[in-house]
């Protein structure tokens, strides 16, 4: 039985099925240790017109759980298997021409630093162009006129103008609105936003995510947002999955996720929040760091970082499992979560 997250929370079935659906996702890559993998049975699902987020340290597997989505993963040096539905498409096992038509169309993606996807030798408005003429097969004169107004609908003035302009006549956040225009010009049903804010000012970011809060209701596209900032996910999302060492370590509606965290990685992560309120209060942080893939334990990866540790964490492999909280139902990956419920260590 798979597990699908909506706006209150996990359920064991969905009628309808999700615009994105990924189920036993497992990701191997070959290193100095021989295959290595990093990441590992993945299920997770977006529903249509719903922002999932995945958060989680560096290392844990968030960015290339995203690029196995999109098929970006070099065949060379990477194994995926597992099942990645788009719009009911199955992804793994495409060609890279069948991947092509499907990247722009049904799924499309935005990266942390867009001066690094945008071509410096080619106008902004020649790049969003070229996608309409690959996918939609028009003239160059229509493909520019999409082009300009897409440029409009992300918010960059005398559209007709800038479009003409090269990506360093831009500012970062400009830089990042134009790859937004390139990534939904074609209207995809879901879009995949890999730490789009990390590399902007605060001022700026807040800018970028009301802006993908407006695009996402103008076109009706579901967005599967990644981030390491909780405070984000508290504003954009409507539910959330927390990686660690490669797996989903905890499921949940944002709502729930902040008010009752069920798994001690969840609350390390939430205690590890500045407060605001009281700028006198220590920092807190998780001690240790996120295992290296070939480290991982068979059991409980958090555990030699976790204060709550017992025995049976240790004892065998543990699986994300339904667990019942006041509001809803969620999933997560503790044997002791009832136990630090009921003691009042998490929620």
């Amino acid at each position: 039985m798979s597990i699908d997250i909506d706006k209150n929370g996990i359920s064991a079935h969905t009628e309808t099925e999700p615009v994105l659906h990924i189920e036993g996702l497992s990701v191997d890559f070959i290193t100095d240790h021989g295959w290595t993998r990093v990441v590992d049975e993945i299920d997770l699902s977006t529903p249509a017109g719903s922002i999932v987020g995945v958060v989680g340290e560096s290392g844990s597997g968030k960015t290339v759980t995203s690029l196995a989505a999109m098929g970006l993963l070099p065949a060379a040096t990477s194994r995926v298997t597992g099942s990645i539905r788009v719009a009911g498409r199955e992804l793994v096992g495409l060609t890279d021409r069948e991947l092509a038509d499907v990247r722009g169309t049904e799924v499309s993606m935005i990266f942390q630093e867009p001066r690094r996807s945008l071509d410096p030798a080619f106008s902004v408005g020649s790049q969003i162009a070229e996608v309409v003429r690959r996918h939609d097969r028009v003239g160059r004169k229509a493909a520019w006129a999409r082009a300009v107004e897409m440029l409009d609908a992300v918010g960059i003035d005398n559209a007709a103008i800038r479009a003409r302009a090269y990506p360093h006549e831009f500012s970062g956040g400009m830089c990042q609105r134009v790859m937004l225009a390139i990534a939904m010009v074609c209207k995809p049903k879901l879009l995949i936003a890999d730490e789009p804010t990390t590399a902007l000012d605060v001022t700026v970011q807040s800018q970028m995510l009301d802006l993908m809060r407006e695009v996402q209701q103008q076109f009706d596209v579901s967005i599967l947002f990644i981030t390491h900032d909780l405070g984000v996910v508290a504003q954009m999302c409507d539910s959330v999955n927390v990686m660690y060492a490669g797996q989903v370590i905890e499921s949940a509606s944002v709502r729930d996720l902040f008010l009752s965290p069920q798994h001690p990685y969840t609350q390390g992560l939430l205690d590890a929040i500045p407060d605001h309120r009281d700028r006198s209060a220590p920092l807190k942080a998780i001690p240790g760091a996120v295992p290296a893939p070939w480290d991982w334990s068979q059991s409980c990866r958090f555990a030699p970082r976790c204060p709550h540790t017992r025995p049976e964490c240790e004892s065998g492999t543990i699986p994300l499992a339904s667990n019942a909280s006041s509001e809803s139902v969620r999933a997560v990956r503790c044997v002791r979560a009832n136990d630090l419920l009921l003691e009042g260590i998490t929620g």
